[in-house]
């Protein structure tokens, strides 16, 4: 071989695994900070991660998770958020307002894609809903704090008698005092006297619903999101309380709690993957909008009204977009 084709060859060669190289695709690192266990959110989970292969993203191919996950403990959030920004992730997923919080204080540098939280603008998430500014955006569920005293009117029009409701709350959860302003407002205008019972976990329950009796308490709502993995030991304790419950989520109706309402998380969700998908192919999260939900659905467990005694009126499931029979 000529000298002039063996520098030609050689230089062939050289230049492969340099053009391989170029044309290897970018694996994305996804962060992903929730403060239930996974067990107890499998099926929005599920949803956000079809959604994201719907829009050709292939987890392994070309994105990875890193989950994070706080199994009930809120209090671990804002460790498991460092843990993130220290690994350097291109995104972080953070559904609810306590996971929202943790990630805003542990970076202002990588884009955070919020579901779910209580009033993100009136928290310091974001600007505002149509400008985000910063690196925050995502949906929220709220539509107006006005939306949490909605709870306590459906559920006088479920139970009348009531006269007194209970509201459970975890105090780790920064949404509480928020979402708490609104239901006194509803409670005021609804001739309803409104207390609130703290528990921080399961070990918890018990003696909330035994102080919820002994102040003769009559209903009650449940400030989920920190009590998602525990909603059927909830749906127990209420049930053998003959407490009507009402929550935002479907997922503690399912589990034995008398009503929800609120957004189906796992269509909103997929919403989320959404702002991911724009956010990796280069768009910032200060110029996309925060979406809001336009629909919500209300669920009555059937069931459960006839264990606890209730005769739920009729024009009441009628408006109902799902009765468990």
């Amino acid at each position: 071989m000529r000298r002039r084709e063996l520098i030609l060859v050689l230089g062939a060669a050289v230049a492969l695994p340099a053009t391989g190289l170029a044309q290897q695709k970018k694996v994305f690192r996804i962060g992903y900070l929730s403060a239930p266990t996974r067990e107890s959110v499998q099926r929005p989970l599920q949803a956000f991660l079809r959604r994201l292969r719907e829009l050709g993203w292939v987890e392994g191919e070309n994105f990875i998770i890193e989950y994070r996950w706080a199994e009930g403990n809120i209090d671990w959030l804002p460790e498991l958020a460092r843990e993130l920004v220290a690994l350097n992730v291109d995104l972080i997923v953070a559904p609810a307002t306590s996971a929202v919080l943790a990630a805003k204080n542990a970076t202002s540098r990588i884009p955070i894609v919020m579901t779910f939280p209580t009033d993100p603008v009136k928290l310091g998430l974001i600007s505002s809903l149509s400008e985000p500014g910063g690196n925050v955006t995502g949906t929220t569920a709220s539509v107006g704090m006005e939306i949490i005293g909605k709870l306590l009117e459906i559920l006088k029009q479920a139970a009348p008698h009531i006269t007194a409701v209970a509201v459970l709350g975890n105090p780790a959860d920064v949404g509480l005092a928020l979402q708490m302003e609104e239901l006194q407002i509803a409670a005021h205008s609804l001739n309803i006297r409104l207390q609130l019972f703290e528990a921080r976990g399961p070990e918890e329950f018990d003696h909330a619903f035994a102080e919820m009796a002994r102040a003769r308490m009559d209903g009650l709502a449940i400030m989920t999101s920190p009590f998602t993995p525990h909603r059927a030991k909830l749906a127990e304790l209420a049930i053998a309380a003959r407490l009507p419950v009402i929550t935002f989520l479907r997922e503690f109706t399912e589990a034995g709690t008398l009503m929800s309402y609120g957004v189906n998380m796992s269509d909103f969700i997929g919403r989320a993957a959404v702002y991911v998908d724009r956010i990796l192919k280069g768009a910032r999260p200060a110029d996309l909008p925060v979406e809001q939900p336009t629909k919500f659905e209300l669920m009555i467990n059937l069931r459960t009204a006839k264990a606890i005694g209730l005769s739920v009126p009729p024009g009441l499931l009628a408006r109902a977009d799902e009765v468990i029979e």
